[in-house]
């Protein structure tokens, strides 16, 4: 089966449907108007012919005479003259009369219609209107139609015919015909002139849907191109812009996926050459030590040392792989949260303490503000410690020496907003709106960030997003840097008893 594959075919094959179906319908209805119309002005026409007729019947028809037939063969060459008169401005009318039984007596037309040429005779010459006419005409109905009046015709007619009486009694009929309705030339010439307009449509047609497909497909086939780059590796490729409409929209959101798509890729290397550092270091450590220990290059005397050394690595090892696992748990969603009420300012003072010596190595002006001295919040206890933690950390790593170190735990109506603000390196306008994604790394030098492969802020967005919470940050490069993530406040039901059990409120 054949099938149509080319975009501009198909529009091309839809639209020239369409214009002939319309011009099709257009036709028959003008056909059919033009038609009705003719039909009436012809009816209109024989009618009064036939009337004409029938009037000086009435009037020249002697009172005494009894026979109508008679009097049709006695005064034939007068009638004669008067169908003649009659169709001298139509050579398309036949009027012919006949007598009660039905029989043509007289008839007329101009010198190229007979009555020979236009109705079926009965083998003999003789010419009879069929019963059902001559019964409606006896029961005094005038008949106006277009057909073959029951066989009668030899092609359909228009025609009009009126009954005759004499003292009551039916005697005979005038019948005024046409084979056509007058408008057969103009519907050949209107149908000449819409065939003309057609082909002149459809060509106009064609270059317009040539240039209104080609206006759509040239991006479609662009995205086409581009994702079959995308299919073999390479992410630069890009789809040319042009207007506003839909077809702009597309593109530019492809676009906007290739740059995404491309900033992963970025990404995904950039991880796949820093777990590949974090994972080759400090087994080259772990190994050499080991090594020098067993083969005896390092003292007894040094072997503590290095044994530390060696658990540093193990546990710096154990970190990313954990946050791996972290990654592969959240996104098959294996990991379960259990939320419970807990106190958030409580959970940030802990933070500070057990970084309590680097903020001091760094001589950092540390403020911790709380709206008021216990915040409860519903959420996963141990996961936004995790969060919490990562977020400190980072705020401590990337600080200026003796900058500003800001916590701050605020509420608005029935959410709580956690904030950590230092000065220091801060983020770019390019970088901020990747921050959150997989493997990122603003340093990517590895000059502060040693140990992080960029894998922190993504669960941390992960978990949050996962408790129908949110997660942000601000920043101004080489001045200030300001993460906020947001938490439902604790169940009222569970604050009085968490603070009944607080030893510091029982000391009170």
């Amino acid at each position: 089966m054949f099938k149509i594959k080319s975009v501009f075919l198909k529009y091309m094959a839809a639209f020239l449907l369409i214009i002939a179906v319309s011009f099709f319908v257009l036709s028959s209805t003008i056909s059919s108007i033009v038609n009705s119309y003719g039909s009436e002005v012809k009816s209109g026409s024989l009618s009064n012919a036939a009337n004409s007729v029938s009037a000086f019947i009435e009037a020249d028809y002697p009172t005494a005479e009894k026979s109508f037939r008679n009097y049709l063969l006695h005064r034939g060459q007068n009638l004669k003259m008067i169908l003649e008169l009659m169709v001298v401005n139509d050579d398309t009318m036949l009027i012919f009369i006949t007598d009660d039984m039905g029989q043509v007596i007289h008839f007329g037309g101009s010198e190229n219609i007979s009555i020979t040429t236009e109705a079926i005779s009965n083998g003999v010459g003789q010419y009879y209107v069929p019963e059902e006419v001559t019964g409606i005409l006896s029961a005094g109905t005038n008949i106006s139609a277009m057909d073959d009046m029951h066989g009668f015709f030899r092609f359909p007619h228009v025609y009009y015919a009126i009954p005759l009486y004499n003292d009551g009694s039916y005697i005979g009929a005038v019948f005024a015909t046409s084979s056509e309705t007058g408008t057969d030339s103009l519907i050949t010439t209107m149908n000449k002139t819409l065939v003309m307009s057609i082909l002149w449509i459809m060509l106009a047609s064609l270059v317009a849907v040539y240039f209104i497909t080609e206006r759509l497909i040239s991006p479609i086939k662009e995205i086409s191109h581009a994702a079959r780059s995308f299919a073999e590796g390479s992410f630069d490729a890009r789809v040319t812009v042009v207007g506003d409409d839909e077809i702009a929209e597309l593109a530019s959101a492809f676009n906007g996926m290739a740059s995404a798509l491309q900033n992963m890729e970025d990404m995904r290397r950039s991880f796949l050459a820093n777990v590949s550092h974090d994972l080759r270091t400090p087994m080259t450590t772990i190994s050499g030590f080991i090594d020098g220990i067993l083969d005896g290059a390092i003292p007894p005397e040094q072997h503590e040392y290095y044994l530390g050394v060696i658990a540093t690595e193990v546990r710096r090892l154990s970190r990313l792989v954990s946050q791996l696992l972290d990654i592969s748990r959240l996104e098959a969603g294996e990991r379960q949260f259990h939320p419970q009420t807990y106190d958030i300012c409580e959970q940030g003072r802990e933070i500070i303490i057990g970084n309590v010596q680097r903020l001091e190595d760094k001589n950092l002006d540390v403020q911790f503000v709380c709206d008021e001295e216990n915040m409860l919040v519903w959420a996963d206890k141990d996961a936004i410690h995790q969060i919490f933690y990562n977020i400190c950390d980072n705020a401590i790593k990337f600080s200026r020496e003796g900058g500003l170190y800001k916590i701050s735990i605020h509420q608005k109506d029935r959410t709580i907003y956690v904030s950590v603000y230092n000065e220091g390196q801060g983020i770019s306008k390019e970088d901020l709106p990747f921050v959150f994604e997989r493997f990122y790394k603003s340093d990517k030098s590895r000059g502060m960030d040693k140990m992080g492969v960029g894998l922190g802020l993504y669960i941390a967005r992960t978990i949050i997003e996962s408790q129908g919470q949110k997660i942000w940050v601000e920043s101004e490069q080489g001045k200030w840097c300001k993460f906020t993530f947001t938490l439902a406040v604790g169940r009222p039901e569970k604050q009085k008893s968490l603070l009944k059990n607080d030893p510091l409120n029982n000391q009170k």
